[in-house]
């Protein structure tokens, strides 16, 4: 768990003025929420969330927010973040407060080790289905990443949720039956590309035949 404190001020100009102010001063808005709280907006430096970002936890990284002027500290994670879409510098943050007795549901990254078998020598294709992986836990021991090994996996074969391997107390949620990766076959892939897709019946609307 990351030991990281981070002071941030409560932000109370809103709207676009207030935030070219705040970019100019190298700052950037951000709300904090959850527990049954008041959401509390403040203001963050980006180089402080890249450096969480950085972190072997990344996004799951359980924090110290520390109010600005106060000894008052709070658990938070990173819930969601917003991007400039051109330049990807970060716009805006969400920080969600977390009770370290109580559980979060988080998404954790898959991270695929090895080479397929059935890519290397039988010509098949892998499928990585879903990269990320809701998780419930205690926020403690948030898994940074759920590893998966995929060098015994043939053509035809496949990983599903219920084959992982976690920490205990770490359960996933959703259907157990859901697809991680798989692998398929290439020939198959090229035929599924190149059929074309059925085209819809058209009805044409006329005149009734007239007797013969």
């Amino acid at each position: 768990m990351s030991q990281e404190v981070l002071i941030v001020p409560k932000r109370d100009a809103f709207g676009k003025a207030a935030i070219r102010e705040l970019k100019k001063s190298g700052m950037i808005p951000a709300v904090v929420y959850g527990l049954n709280e008041p959401p509390v907006a403040i203001a963050i430096s980006p180089k402080a969330v890249a450096r969480v970002l950085a972190s072997d936890t990344g996004m799951n990284s359980v924090m110290f927010l520390q109010r600005e002027g106060t000894d008052i500290k709070r658990h938070v994670i990173i819930k969601d973040l917003q991007r400039d879409p051109i330049t990807s510098r970060l716009r805006h943050v969400d920080f969600m407060r977390v009770d370290m007795t109580l559980k979060v549901r988080v998404k954790v990254p898959v991270r695929l080790n090895g080479t397929s078998v059935g890519v290397k020598s039988q010509g098949g294709v892998l499928d990585f289905a879903h990269r990320e992986i809701e998780v419930e836990c205690l926020p403690s021991i948030i898994p940074s990443h759920i590893d998966v090994d995929i060098t015994n996996l043939a053509v035809g074969d496949s990983v599903r949720f219920e084959q992982l391997s976690l920490a205990p107390n770490v359960v996933f949620t959703g259907d157990a039956h859901q697809v991680v990766c798989s692998v398929r076959g290439k020939a198959a892939e090229e035929e599924a590309a190149a059929t074309p897709a059925a085209e819809p019946e058209v009805v044409k609307k006329g005149k009734k035949d007239e007797k013969k």
